[in-house]
């Protein structure tokens, strides 16, 4: 490959990156807003009723839809606890060396 071919490639994978980062973003300004709303809804109606505050589905939508937000994050920002970088590194290195031991019985 050229070095002009590598700098498109590289130019290409940040603004793919930009345009995840903006859309995380986006998103969390939208579950900020409509949870906001939902919220406030939550509190006028437990200070009105006084019964509703706790019942099942009060929390519903933030909650799920929180977790959903996670997720994205965790997408976008490159965060995997379980199956990260370096467990793959550790893979990758355990299957190298497997092949190394298999090639070596043929020698």
């Amino acid at each position: 490959m050229e070095y002009q071919d590598i700098e498109n490639e590289k130019l290409k994978r940040a603004k793919k990156q930009v345009e995840e980062l903006k859309g995380f973003y986006i998103h969390l300004a939208v579950y900020i807003i409509i949870n906001s709303f939902i919220v406030i809804n939550i509190l006028i109606r437990a200070l009105n009723d006084g019964d509703t505050f706790w019942q099942f589905g009060t929390f519903f939508t933030p909650f799920f839809w929180g977790i959903g937000l996670a997720f994205h994050a965790a997408k976008v920002f490159n965060y995997n606890p379980i199956l990260g970088k370096n467990w793959e590194e550790k893979q990758i290195q355990k299957y190298i060396e497997k092949d190394k031991r298999d090639a070596a019985k043929f020698k």
